[in-house]
Protein backbone atom coordinates (compact mmCIF):
# COMPACT_ATOMS: atom_id res chain seq x y z
CA UNK A 1 0.00 0.00 0.00
CA UNK A 2 2.51 2.66 0.53
CA UNK A 3 3.86 2.22 -2.67
CA UNK A 4 0.18 3.03 -4.09
CA UNK A 5 0.68 6.04 -1.81
CA UNK A 6 3.68 7.41 -3.16
CA UNK A 7 2.75 6.99 -6.46
CA UNK A 8 -0.35 8.78 -5.85
CA UNK A 9 1.04 11.37 -3.99
CA UNK A 10 3.67 11.91 -7.21
CA UNK A 11 0.62 12.32 -9.49
CA UNK A 12 -0.95 15.42 -7.07
CA UNK A 13 3.00 16.82 -7.29
CA UNK A 14 2.93 16.66 -10.81
CA UNK A 15 -0.37 17.63 -10.86
CA UNK A 16 0.86 20.54 -9.00
CA UNK A 17 3.77 21.57 -11.22
CA UNK A 18 1.22 20.88 -14.22
CA UNK A 19 -1.47 23.02 -12.78
CA UNK A 20 1.40 26.13 -11.97
CA UNK A 21 3.06 26.03 -15.30
CA UNK A 22 -0.34 25.95 -17.47
CA UNK A 23 -1.64 28.80 -14.84
CA UNK A 24 1.30 31.00 -15.48
CA UNK A 25 1.74 30.42 -19.57
CA UNK A 26 -2.12 31.37 -19.68
CA UNK A 27 -1.86 34.61 -17.84
CA UNK A 28 1.64 35.21 -19.52
CA UNK A 29 3.17 35.78 -15.81
CA UNK A 30 6.44 37.57 -15.63
CA UNK A 31 7.76 38.22 -12.49
CA UNK A 32 8.07 36.71 -8.83
CA UNK A 33 4.23 38.21 -8.01
CA UNK A 34 2.54 37.01 -10.92
CA UNK A 35 4.55 34.02 -10.61
CA UNK A 36 3.54 33.72 -7.08
CA UNK A 37 -0.16 33.88 -7.87
CA UNK A 38 0.24 31.05 -10.12
CA UNK A 39 1.90 28.80 -7.90
CA UNK A 40 -0.88 29.71 -5.80
CA UNK A 41 -3.67 28.72 -7.64
CA UNK A 42 -1.66 25.54 -8.66
CA UNK A 43 -1.17 24.51 -5.25
CA UNK A 44 -5.10 24.91 -4.85
CA UNK A 45 -5.94 22.62 -7.66
CA UNK A 46 -3.41 19.90 -6.11
CA UNK A 47 -4.70 20.19 -3.09
CA UNK A 48 -8.52 19.69 -4.06
CA UNK A 49 -7.15 16.55 -6.09
CA UNK A 50 -5.22 15.27 -2.90
CA UNK A 51 -8.45 16.06 -0.88
CA UNK A 52 -11.10 14.49 -3.49
CA UNK A 53 -8.95 11.65 -3.62
CA UNK A 54 -8.96 11.18 0.01
CA UNK A 55 -12.18 11.20 0.48
CA UNK A 56 -12.96 8.46 -2.52
CA UNK A 57 -10.15 5.98 -1.62
CA UNK A 58 -11.10 6.41 2.29
CA UNK A 59 -7.92 7.00 3.07
CA UNK A 60 -4.87 9.30 3.94
CA UNK A 61 -1.96 10.46 1.10
CA UNK A 62 0.33 11.51 3.46
CA UNK A 63 0.67 9.49 6.65
CA UNK A 64 3.48 8.82 9.15
CA UNK A 65 3.97 5.58 7.76
CA UNK A 66 5.39 7.22 4.73
CA UNK A 67 6.26 10.83 5.86
CA UNK A 68 9.96 11.76 5.54
CA UNK A 69 11.35 12.25 9.23
CA UNK A 70 14.55 13.60 8.04
CA UNK A 71 14.37 15.59 4.71
CA UNK A 72 16.70 14.36 2.00
CA UNK A 73 19.34 17.54 2.56
CA UNK A 74 19.52 16.83 6.04
CA UNK A 75 20.09 13.28 5.26
CA UNK A 76 22.56 14.10 2.62
CA UNK A 77 24.55 16.85 5.31
CA UNK A 78 24.53 14.05 8.20
CA UNK A 79 26.05 11.25 5.40
CA UNK A 80 28.47 13.66 4.11
CA UNK A 81 29.77 15.02 7.24
CA UNK A 82 29.84 11.23 8.54
CA UNK A 83 32.08 10.33 5.70
CA UNK A 84 34.78 13.75 6.23
CA UNK A 85 34.98 11.84 9.98
CA UNK A 86 35.22 8.95 9.00
CA UNK A 87 38.09 9.88 7.07
CA UNK A 88 39.71 11.86 9.30
CA UNK A 89 39.80 9.11 11.93
CA UNK A 90 41.97 6.62 9.56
Amino acid sequence: MKKLLHLRTSEIFVSLCASTTAIAKGKDAHGFSENKEAATEGGSIAGNARKELELKSGGKVSTSENYLQEPEKEKRKRISKDHISSLEER
